[in-house]
């Protein structure tokens, strides 16, 4: 759901998403395929990939949804330090995992990831035009 959402808040960057241990190849929940359905945004052709080293390489920026996923990712790859924080770093909270929850669940998740897209796509945003940053065409 946060990448879908991020991409529609900052359409010029690249954003990718990749988990610590996930059912690699797995489609995202049908409760999120609904969700983001009523944004407007498609998830069905997500397919689940574990992060690794070219990834965090790559990335200016690292979002996770737990304070926990933070500190592996850290202590795993020393490039993830500094540029890896929680998606709703700014109300100091984790979003919850919602799979083994209720639609509702999903709901209160979607909100929490929507609001922490705002923060951070206002925060890119800033950063850019404060540095001059112009996509090369």
């Amino acid at each position: 759901m946060a990448e879908q959402l991020l991409r529609r808040a900052l359409p010029d960057r690249r954003i990718v998403s990749a988990g610590i241990s996930p059912p690699e190849g797995a489609g995202a929940d049908p409760r999120a395929i609904r969700l983001l359905a009523q944004e407007g945004l498609d998830l069905r052709p997500h397919r689940a990939r574990p992060i690794d080293l070219a990834l965090i390489s790559d990335a200016d920026l690292i979002l996770v949804m737990e304070s926990d996923q933070r500190q592996q990712l850290e202590a795993t790859y020393a490039d993830a330090q500094g540029k890896t924080y929680r998606l709703c770093e700014s109300i100091d909270a984790d979003v919850p995992d919602p799979v083994a929850s209720t639609h509702g669940m999903f709901a209160v998740v979607l909100g929490m990831i929507r609001f922490g897209v705002e923060s951070w796509s206002a925060r890119v945003q800033q950063l850019e035009n404060e540095s001059g940053y112009e996509e090369a065409s």
